[in-house]
């Protein structure tokens, strides 16, 4: 019998602690270090929208399918990516995007690319569960 009320005992005391944690961390208010322009949320809502994170990921968070796409602003010049945009991939459908949603999925690139870059392998982790990166790696 003793053993069952340990059990219970740890399991209330766990369940009670992820509780708080959870409230903690919702309703922590989190503020972004380099907010976005109206054009770079625009991109975001469009990246949502056309759920480009099933196969792309963002700092290393998303699907596996297509690359990561954080620094891709960094990496390759402006009419590559907006002829990837433009016409897709074999892989990629075209989504036959508007001349405006090409220029805001760039700003967003442009704007992640600004953030930090693609390897969650070098964040700092918090004991609240989130993560950071150091300055130094900020591009």
């Amino acid at each position: 019998m003793r053993d069952h009320q340990l059990k219970v005992v740890v399991f209330t005391v766990l369940t009670v602690l992820f509780l708080c944690y959870s409230f903690v961390l919702y309703f922590k208010d989190y503020q972004e270090t380099v907010p976005a322009d109206a054009l770079a949320q625009k991109g975001k809502d469009i990246w949502q929208q056309k759920n480009c994170g099933s196969c792309h990921q963002l700092y290393g968070l998303g699907g596996h399918l297509g690359p990561d796409l954080t620094n891709v602003y960094g990496k390759r010049e402006q009419p590559y990516i907006e002829a990837f945009l433009r016409t897709g991939t074999t892989v990629m459908p075209n989504f036959h995007l508007s001349d405006s949603e090409i220029n805001a999925l760039i700003a967003f690139f442009k704007y992640t690319n600004t953030t930090g870059v693609a390897d969650p392998r070098s964040f700092t982790k918090h004991l609240d569960g989130t993560i950071s990166q150091q300055s130094s790696s900020v591009r």
